[in-house]
């Protein structure tokens, strides 16, 4: 078996050796042997543990492609993560403060995708091994809610019921007030018999909403997440935050930086996330490409008491973003893409002179990005508060506050002069 010394850790998690040689669930400073497959070490062992090495606290962790760094302790894994950030920062030769990173507990997962498959011996519910289709039953997963976990029987019943041996399902469920939210992709076409077979199947497990492929087969109690004063019920399979305490650690964050602000823009609004809560003390306009997400938000907002005035629109703000000179009616604006940024966006933010500006985001890389364009059109990045509501994974999570340097040097004055 061939030696290697470990360096450091990439994005996704994995050590990298000299080559580079890339060997998952190693540490920076370990000394393994195993077989190089291409510039990918399998069979690893470890020779020469680190300091930072734990042992991890599931049973399931060999098997499961889960929780790549539950091998490392967790002030390795705080530092790692905010490091992540700061690097793709200063490859774009921004240096702002970073507070301290805030993690989601052990169990708080509230949304996760199981995948389902039927066997010879009957059917296997649980998430995919490590780069491959084998599924790891997971039934002491410590990540998950215990409620995510209690929905395995009602996966396999549904499995046994819709699925055939050539493929696995895919089904998102999703913790709500009014009990289990399930989304399930990839099972037989949906016709009359099976469907009736599958709302008793909701019945029988006191599902809340069970939809198959877009469909919505039965909602028995409405799905409810509550934002701020508001309750929204999502649309099936609609983008939630993965944990209650990491959304709250980023709508905190956005609270702050979009603080004072009368007239605000939220750009990717998903389903009111930060747009309902925000309203508890401001006028916010929401804008986001799915309109289902976009009427979810709007009933919200109609049904709650004590809000100002939101207004919602579906766009795509990839095709068409919000304009420089459209953005002047607005004291701050939240935004909140996907992983691949919002370059376009951000290039008429940096052009608007929008006092304030509150960006969240999932991507350290395509957030430094448009970091550099919005600190090139005259903004301050005061700071960067790290969060980690994918524990244990490489995900890394984060939300910032922008101010016109302008403002922040006449601030300053204001300060000085009195």
């Amino acid at each position: 078996m061939d030696s290697f010394t470990i360096n450091r850790l990439g994005h996704q998690g994995d050590g990298i050796a000299e080559g580079p040689i890339f060997a998952p669930r190693t540490l920076p400073g370990e000394v393994v042997s195993g077989t190089l497959d291409g510039r990918h070490l399998k069979d690893i062992r470890i020779d020469s543990p680190s300091e930072n090495r734990v042992k991890p606290l599931c049973a399931h962790y060999k098997a499961c492609g889960g929780c790549g760094l539950q091998h490392a302790s967790d002030e390795f894994v705080a530092a790692f993560k905010v490091d992540v950030v700061r690097q793709a920062l200063a490859a774009q030769g921004i240096s702002p403060e970073f507070r301290e990173i805030l993690t989601s507990p052990p169990g708080s997962r509230r949304r996760a995708t199981l995948a389902a498959r039927r066997t010879k011996k009957g059917v296997l519910v649980g998430f995919h091994a490590r780069a491959s289709d084998t599924i790891t039953e997971i039934p002491g997963c410590v990540l998950v809610s215990p409620d995510i976990l209690s929905a395995r029987d009602a996966i396999a019943a549904l499995t046994e019921a819709g699925s055939s041996r050539k493929g696995a399902l895919a089904v998102t469920v999703t913790v709500s007030e009014g009990g289990l939210d399930l989304a399930v992709r990839g099972g037989k076409p949906l016709d009359g018999p099976l469907q009736i077979l599958l709302a008793g199947i909701a019945e029988r497990h006191d599902l809340a909403r069970l939809t198959w492929d877009d469909e919505v087969v039965v909602t028995r109690r409405t799905p409810i997440q509550r934002f701020g004063a508001a309750q929204v019920a999502p649309p099936p399979g609609a983008f939630l935050q993965a944990t209650v305490e990491g959304e709250a650690a980023l709508l905190s964050a956005v609270i702050e930086a979009t603080q004072g602000a009368q007239h605000i823009l939220d750009l990717f609004a998903g389903s009111g996330t930060f747009t309902l809560p925000l309203a508890e003390k401001a006028e916010v306009h929401a804008i986001e490409a799915d309109r289902a997400m976009i009427e979810a938000l709007d009933k919200g907002w109609r049904h709650a008491s004590g809000l100002k005035r939101v207004t919602a629109q579906a766009r795509d703000l990839f095709r068409n973003p919000v304009i420089a000179q459209d953005l002047k009616r607005f004291d701050a604006v939240v935004i909140d893409p996907p992983r691949a940024g919002a370059e376009a966006q951000t290039q008429e933010l940096a052009a608007s002179q929008i006092p304030q500006i509150a960006f969240v985001s999932c991507n350290p890389v395509t957030f430094a990005r448009d970091a550099r364009m919005l600190v090139d059109g005259g903004y301050r990045l005061n700071w960067v508060q790290v969060v980690d509501q994918f524990r244990w994974s490489a995900h890394v999570e984060l939300a910032a506050s922008f101010t016109l340097a302008q403002m922040v040097q006449n601030r300053s004055r204001g300060v000085a002069q009195s």
